[in-house]
């Protein structure tokens, strides 16, 4: 008899990495008995008063508008955010949309995905206020307090350990899904066990 594994899955709609490991995820779900979570987090929230450059400080602005529909849906209706989730961000990686920049920038994108998965399009109007704010930025405080500070998007939790990714710019498949899993799973049965890294040598192949 198998035991379901626990995953906790924090994300941000608009990177390309955090998009990859999702869709590694669905393709462990088909191979592994798994249950997700899905919560948003804010890449926007996360570089607050952060020293970057000025074209990424205007993509921060344009992400504000996604993570806060994701808050208000994840209240409202979480067993919608995997399929919102996936909708909007099929609509901006491999549809050609990511790295818009200034507020507002994804509101089509926005339009179009709550269309797609059947969801009000009064989600949209909290977009572009900070209605939600204090909902996100308790949603992306639980991946911080799980995680620890000096990381980014996405922070999977597996069983009682969360890290920091994986980090992938391919999307395995089948059992290759699965054994990566695994191994994932085993690292995080280690307590002492906090990291691996090496340089990236080739882009998300979205």
């Amino acid at each position: 008899m198998t035991t379901t594994q626990k995953v906790t899955f924090w994300f941000d709609v608009s990177c390309p990495f955090c998009w990859l490991t999702s869709r590694w995820i669905k393709e462990v779900e088909k191979v592994r008995d798994i249950e997700v979570e899905w919560i948003p987090m804010s890449l926007s929230v996360l570089n607050e008063g952060a020293d970057i450059p000025a074209d990424y400080a205007r993509k921060m602005e344009a992400n504000w508008g996604p993570a806060r529909v994701f808050a208000k849906v994840k209240e409202e209706q979480p067993d919608k955010v995997d399929e919102l989730y996936t909708a909007m961000g099929t609509i901006v990686h491999p549809g050609g949309n990511a790295g818009k920049e200034g507020y507002g920038a994804y509101d089509d994108v926005i339009a179009q995905a709550l269309e797609e998965v059947g969801l009000p399009a009064t989600y949209a109007e909290v977009a572009n206020s900070d209605d939600v704010d204090d909902l996100l930025r308790g949603f992306h405080a639980t991946a911080m307090d799980a995680v620890g500070n000096d990381v980014g998007t996405p922070v999977v939790k597996l069983g009682d350990t969360a890290f920091f990714g994986p980090v992938i710019t391919r999307v395995p498949e089948g059992e290759e899904a699965g054994e990566l899993f695994d191994h994932a799973v085993g690292l995080a049965s280690f307590p002492y066990f906090f990291e691996l890294k090496r340089s990236r040598t080739e882009s998300p192949q979205v």
